[in-house]
């Protein structure tokens, strides 16, 4: 049974996540079938994107598959895990990727909505990254997008608290576009944001989204010292036993007990 299918009309590809019963966890296949669909909407001469799921008690996205997790010491985050190559594939997809969310937004789902160039969403949706709550150090380059995103005052707020921030607040602070009633959710994502892509051009479209992309990452670069430093702090905690406790937690449906301290990066210079 496929993971994700991709429907095609008036020009926009309608990409959903169809694995309800599993939270729509963006698992290796689930991210690989996401990467696909974005590629045929592309190949298609498609105007745009629309990324939806299908929802169970609430649920859009539950984020990582924590089961896919790895405990031998390998970076869960690196660059060519499943999720990181989805992530770069909808921001390098050349024409917009649009989020449509009626329900839950859990961790990595929350970035990959960030992702995308446009969020449209229920007002029942909400947003929460979640790292923290499961013990994983999350990359540079996905904290640098939610600061670029939000900024640096709600971006903190988001990891350090991992609670979820409702779809007003995330209007507010920039992380969404437009928030509609669950009922009219499809009538505002067509008329405010596909009707108008279908009429305009789409060559120019794309060529603004590919400067887009070249001038974010143009103020993005760090020196080699922190990039470093910024790994070294990262191992520490993967590498760590609160890393595994957070996972095993999760498996085992019951609350962690972490016993790592801040000060145990204190040597990490």
């Amino acid at each position: 049974m496929k993971l994700v299918s991709a429907v095609i009309k008036e020009r926009i590809c309608y990409v959903e996540m169809q694995n309800a019963d599993h939270f729509n966890c963006l698992s290796e296949e689930m991210c690989q079938e996401l990467m696909e669909s974005l590629q045929y909407g592309y190949d298609q001469e498609c105007v745009g994107i629309v990324i939806k799921a299908q929802c169970k008690k609430g649920v859009w996205s539950a984020g990582h598959d924590i089961r896919e997790l790895p405990q031998d010491g390998n970076d869960p985050l690196a660059y060519d895990v499943p999720m990181e190559k989805l992530i770069r594939k909808v921001q390098e997809t050349p024409i917009p990727v649009i989020a449509c969310v009626d329900g839950t937004v859990w961790g990595g789902a929350c970035d990959l909505c960030l992702s995308c160039d446009m969020i449209v969403s229920s007002s029942i949706a909400t947003f929460a990254i979640t790292p923290a709550k499961i013990g994983i150090p999350y990359n540079a380059s996905g904290i640098m997008h939610f600061i670029n995103q939000l900024g640096l005052n709600k971006a903190r707020e988001m990891f350090f608290l991992a609670t979820p921030i409702e779809a007003g607040d995330a209007l507010n602070v920039g992380l969404i576009n437009r928030v509609a009633e669950p009922d009219q959710l499809e009538s505002v994502l067509e008329e405010h944001f596909l009707n108008p892509l279908r009429r305009n051009s789409v060559l120019s479209i794309s060529a603004i989204k590919r400067q887009f992309r070249i001038l974010s990452r143009a103020s993005s670069v760090i020196p080699s010292e922190s990039f470093e430093r910024i790994n070294a702090y990262r191992t520490r905690v993967y590498k760590g036993a609160d890393y595994q406790e957070g996972i095993n937690a999760f498996l085992e449906k019951r609350a962690p007990v972490y016993k790592g301290k801040a000060s145990d990066l204190d040597t990490t210079k």
